[in-house]
């Protein structure tokens, strides 16, 4: 790897241009935190409430990463365990409640699932395309980048959910999508925390 695209060291972590990417994460982010869970409540879709816990964890997390950017490897690397903690712990709360939400017989409207799923997705796009030279550095970082493009797929997936929806006049295909977003943030959340423990120990 190149000293140029070596984004894992104290020079890059010290980069103003990646401290305002985070800092215009950090307000996309709460913005779409704000949206997604009106319009989830209103639309009765798991998968849009579950993308508006992912934003608001989200925000966090470029918070956290903005207060850790300039400290000691050691001391990133601790907040990208508490960060993979999180990622996994948002997954096991979304299972549970796509399981919950499956024992009733409510359908959420496809329509308001489909705009707010785009809006989010070009979000996350625009914010994964800015993190994008930046996925190889240290964990701390990883995990900001790995945040972003979860969340660009978790949004495709919502708007197939509503195609899905749409289609079939049933909850099923957003309780789906639900779980699949379950599973992607128990899988980065894993990979940040194994990452993070191969930095301390070395």
């Amino acid at each position: 790897m190149s000293a140029d695209h070596d984004h894992g060291s104290s020079g890059a972590a010290r980069d103003p241009k990646y401290r305002k990417i985070l800092w215009f994460a950090l307000v996309v982010n709460a913005a779409m935190f704000a949206i997604e869970l009106g319009a989830g409540f209103r639309s009765g879709s798991v998968s849009l409430l579950a993308d508006a816990v992912d934003f608001l964890g989200d925000a966090a997390n470029y918070g956290v990463s903005l207060a850790v950017l300039t400290m000691a490897m050691a001391w990133r690397s601790k907040a990208a365990l508490l960060k993979g903690a999180c990622m996994l712990g948002f997954g096991l709360f979304v299972l549970a409640r796509a399981i919950w939400v499956a024992q009733t017989d409510a359908v959420p409207e496809a329509g308001t699932m489909g705009v707010i799923g785009f809006l989010a997705l070009t979000a996350n796009i625009t914010v994964a395309l800015l993190l994008y030279n930046y996925r190889t550095g240290d964990a701390n970082m990883r995990s900001v980048w790995l945040c972003s493009r979860n969340d660009a797929f978790g949004n495709i997936a919502v708007m197939l959910a509503a195609l899905g929806v749409l289609g079939t006049g049933s909850a099923w295909p957003d309780l789906a999508v639900a779980a699949g977003m379950a599973g992607l943030a128990i899988w980065g959340g894993w990979s940040v925390i194994q990452h993070a423990r191969l930095e301390l120990k070395t």
